[in-house]
C-alpha cells in the first residue's frame, strides 16, 4: 500500500494512507464545508505557515489511492512540481496551473510555490513543500485531523505585479517573450539593443531605452520584483550576466509578472496601429 508524507518548512508533518486526501494552502479549510460530511473524516487540511497574502486559500489537494497518488492544483499562485524517477533523463519538472492534475512519482516530489513565503513587507521567497510517496506493507498509522473551518480568514490579495504599460513592464515582456510565446526550446536572453527595438516596434516610442544603461536599470527592477530582495540574482555576486538575464526572463513568466495575455494585448495593439495607450503617451 501507499504511504504519503507531506512536510514543509515550519509546517507539521502529515502522513496519509489510501483513501485519504490532504488540502494544502493558506487557509484550505475553506474547502471543507462544500464536501460531503461523510467524507470529512478522510480529509485533512494543512495551512502552510508564513504564506503571503496573495497565495490562494486552497492551493491543491493530494489524494491517495490504492495504487496512485494525485495532485490536483486549484491555486492561481504560480508553482512548479519536480520529482526524480527511474526513467531516461531521470527528472520531471511541471509548471502547475489551475485545474491541472499530476500523478506523483514514488519517492520525493518537490512542490515549489513561487514567491509564496512572506519574509517582510513586500519581500517574498519561494515556499517548498515536500511530498514523499512510499510503498509500504504496514497501514498508515493515525487518524487525519479535520480542523474547523475559519470563515474569518483573509481573502486572497493580488500578487506583486509590475505596473501594466510601464517601462519596466515592457522590458519584462521583451525579456520573457520566448517563454510567453512558447518559443522556449533553447532561448537566449535578448540583448539591450533587441529589447529597445522590440519595444519601439510595439509602442512606437521607447522612452530612453536606446541607452543600454537604462535597459540594465529596468532589468534590475524586474529582477528584484521577480525574485524578491533576498534572492535577487544581481546581488548574489556569481554567474555570468547573460545567465542572470536568462533567469530573469524565465522567472518573470513563471511568477506572472507578465503573461501571455499581456503579450497578446501588445501585439493586438501593434497590429491595429494603436501604439501607445492614450494615458501613457509621455
Amino acid at each position: 500500500m501507499l504511504r504519503v508524507t507531506v512536510s514543509g518548512s515550519g509546517a507539521p508533518r502529515v502522513v496519509l494512507g489510501p483513501g485519504e486526501t490532504l488540502l494544502i494552502g493558506r487557509a484550505p479549510d475553506q474547502a471543507l464545508p462544500d464536501r460531503d460530511p461523510s467524507e470529512q473524516l478522510r480529509i485533512t487540511a494543512l495551512a502552510l505557515p508564513r504564506v503571503a497574502a496573495h497565495v490562494s486559500r486552497l492551493l491543491g489537494e493530494v489524494a491517495v489511492g490504492e495504487e496512485v497518488v494525485r495532485l490536483r492544483w486549484h491555486g492561481s499562485t504560480g508553482a512548479q512540481l519536480s520529482s526524480l524517477f527511474d526513467a531516461p533523463g531521470g527528472a520531471r519538472r511541471v509548471t502547475l496551473s489551475d485545474g491541472m492534475v499530476a500523478l506523483l512519482d514514488e519517492g520525493d516530489n518537490q512542490l515549489l510555490v513561487l514567491q509564496g513565503r512572506q519574509q517582510s513587507d513586500r519581500t517574498f521567497t519561494d515556499l517548498l513543500v515536500s511530498i514523499d510517496v512510499e510503498l509500504v506493507d504496514a497501514p498508515a498509522v493515525g487518524q487525519p485531523w479535520v480542523p474547523q473551518p475559519d470563515p474569518d480568514s483573509a481573502p486572497t490579495t493580488e500578487a506583486p505585479r509590475l505596473e501594466p504599460w510601464s517601462r519596466e513592464w515592457y522590458v519584462a515582456l521583451a525579456l520573457a517573450e520566448p517563454w510567453l510565446s512558447g518559443d522556449d526550446d533553447y532561448p537566449r536572453p535578448a540583448s539591450n539593443r533587441e529589447i529597445y527595438e522590440r519595444i519601439l516596434a510595439w509602442r512606437g516610442h521607447a522612452w530612453n531605452l536606446e541607452r543600454a544603461q537604462r535597459v540594465d536599470d529596468a532589468i534590475r527592477v524586474v529582477a528584484r520584483m521577480a525574485f524578491g530582495v533576498a534572492d535577487d540574482p544581481f546581488t548574489q555576486g556569481s554567474g555570468r550576466v547573460q545567465n542572470v538575464r536568462f533567469a530573469v526572463g524565465r522567472r518573470s513568466a513563471e511568477v506572472q509578472l507578465v503573461t501571455a495575455a499581456d503579450l497578446g494585448a501588445v501585439l493586438t495593439a501593434q497590429a491595429r496601429g494603436e501604439g501607445l495607450r492614450p494615458d501613457t503617451a509621455s
